[in-house]
């Protein structure tokens, strides 16, 4: 059986420089620690409608949204895992539905438009997803280097830390090297807090001290911003040069 998972929880999300990053790693280190996997580089296929259908839907910030996406943790290989990933948020509360496939099962499903080869509740609900929005296509091809950690009290409070943030909108594959257009300045890094409950008390006593506040930061969402605001300029371009 394919592996799936769920998750619930927040997602809360800081743009740091690099000597707050420094800083919020050193408030971490008697309460945290990295995950087993290290420093990865995380590569993702978001799909989307022709009009761009849920990640214009997405930026409107309305009380629910969802997206679809592939996932893979290396550059991936025909029989290499990757995940389908289907990611809702209800009111700041995200709930995220994945399943495993070997690379080629998982791209022939997306490329043909043939269901999943797995049968169960989280299959069903992908399903429902593609066929509700009808046409999907991969839009996007997004990386990033993560650091994750985690709490070494055994509890679910989750840190990562992305940067080197790319985007691309060719080469759209899962088995290529991560290169693109970066979507943060130099020296920054997005931070992210993953939590099912309450943000522990040290953690809020830190980000206060070291003056840190809450960002509105969509992976996605920055990637088609770039690519609306460079096909505006393309046409505006093109316009010109025609009179």
């Amino acid at each position: 059986m394919a592996y799936q998972a769920t998750f619930k929880r927040y997602e809360i999300k800081y743009l740091l420089t690099k000597q707050q990053k420094d800083a919020v790693l050193r408030a971490m280190q008697p309460y945290m620690e990295p995950d087993q996997y290290g420093r990865t580089t995380i590569r993702n296929l978001y799909y989307d409608t022709d009009t761009y259908r849920l990640i214009r839907r997405s930026l409107e910030k309305p009380a629910y949204k969802e997206k679809l996406r592939l996932r893979s943790y290396q550059a991936a290989a025909p029989q290499d895992p990757v995940f389908v990933e289907l990611k809702k948020k209800y009111q700041a509360v995200v709930y995220k539905r994945r399943l495993a496939l070997p690379q080629t099962q998982a791209m022939t499903s997306f490329q043909r438009g043939l269901p999943l080869p797995v049968h169960s509740q989280i299959a069903n609900e992908i399903e429902y997803f593609r066929s509700y929005y009808g046409s999907l296509r991969p839009t996007v091809f997004l990386s990033y280097e993560r650091e994750a950690y985690h709490a070494l009290d055994g509890g679910e409070f989750r840190v990562t830390f992305d940067e080197n943030i790319l985007y691309r909108t060719c080469d759209l594959s899962l088995g290529s090297e991560a290169f693109g257009t970066s979507l943060l300045d130099d020296g920054q890094t997005l931070m992210e807090l993953k939590i099912t409950g309450a943000l522990p008390l040290w953690m809020s006593h830190a980000l206060c001290r070291l003056d840190i506040y809450q960002s509105s930061f969509s992976k996605y969402g920055q990637a088609y911003q770039r690519i609306m605001a460079r096909s505006a300029m393309t046409t505006q371009r093109r316009n010109f040069h025609a009179c």
